[in-house]
């Protein structure tokens, strides 16, 4: 890659994490202010949670933004008078319809209970205590349509209480994105930390499919803001710490 490949190829990963901080930032408020929120000694129940996330998830699909569903996921056992809940509010496709809340089977003994525990928006977060971008998959229980979700950890005392999170929908990211990578060298891809297609200035490269390039999952796992060449000529930059990636070359 020249000097001005680089250049350029640097230049799109940026632009990518900067898209990506606004909603991270925006996450990271309503991770202090819940745990901030949640912090009294008294029996958190749904009555006392439910209005603190309406007062953010609420606003936050009720504007023109990439963020189409937004709230709080409990930790099993923290609610006093709920063994699991969802807190999630969606924004509607018409215009003149308000936000909706997400109904959830939440009762265990239901044949219809799903354990959010065992996903990956919930099970990779609550391993690292980090922040983490799930996706794009198909959202069959909120959108039904390619999504990418971010959760981050809320954490009251040591104890982690549930994960404050965010939906965007793939083809608004796209809308956002792909005019940043056309500043990249050549074909220009943005991975998740699994390799898989968030966008793709290829059309080949559907969203959620997977990158299979030598050498590349290994890349995608500890990406570096250096470009670091890998097999059949690509090179791989860090989006930023969005545990992005972007491919270009190949």
């Amino acid at each position: 890659m020249t000097t001005v490949d680089a250049r350029a190829a640097a230049a799109a990963a940026a632009g990518v994490a900067a898209r990506f901080d606004e909603i991270f930032a925006m996450i990271d408020g309503w991770r202090a202010g819940l745990a901030g929120s949640l912090a009294g000694d008294a029996a958190l129940t749904t009555v006392e949670l439910d209005p603190l996330v309406a007062s953010f998830a609420i606003p936050a699909v009720s504007e023109e933004t990439l963020v189409t569903g937004a709230g709080f996921v409990a930790a099993p056992g923290i609610l006093a008078d709920a063994a699991y809940h969802l807190a999630w509010w969606l924004r509607e496709t018409a215009a003149d319809r308000p936000p909706r809340r997400l109904q959830a089977v939440e009762d265990p003994a239901n044949e219809l209970f799903r354990d959010y525990t065992a996903l990956e928006w919930w099970r990779v977060p609550a391993e690292t205590g980090a922040r983490h971008l799930t996706g794009p998959y198909v959202d069959y229980v909120c959108t039904d349509d390619y999504t990418v979700t971010i959760t981050i950890p809320v954490v009251v005392g040591g104890t982690m209480v549930g994960m404050v999170g965010a939906d965007a929908l793939v083809d608004r990211l796209e809308r956002e994105l792909l005019p940043v990578l056309g500043s990249a060298p050549g074909p220009a891809t943005i991975v998740n930390a699994s390799a898989r297609v968030v966008t793709s200035t290829d059309t080949h490269r559907e969203p959620g499919s997977i990158l299979r390039t030598p050498g590349l999952a290994e890349a995608v796992r500890h990406p570096s803001v250096e470009p670091v060449a890998i097999g059949d000529g690509c090179e791989v930059l860090a989006c930023g710490d969005t545990s992005l990636a972007l491919v270009v070359g190949c």
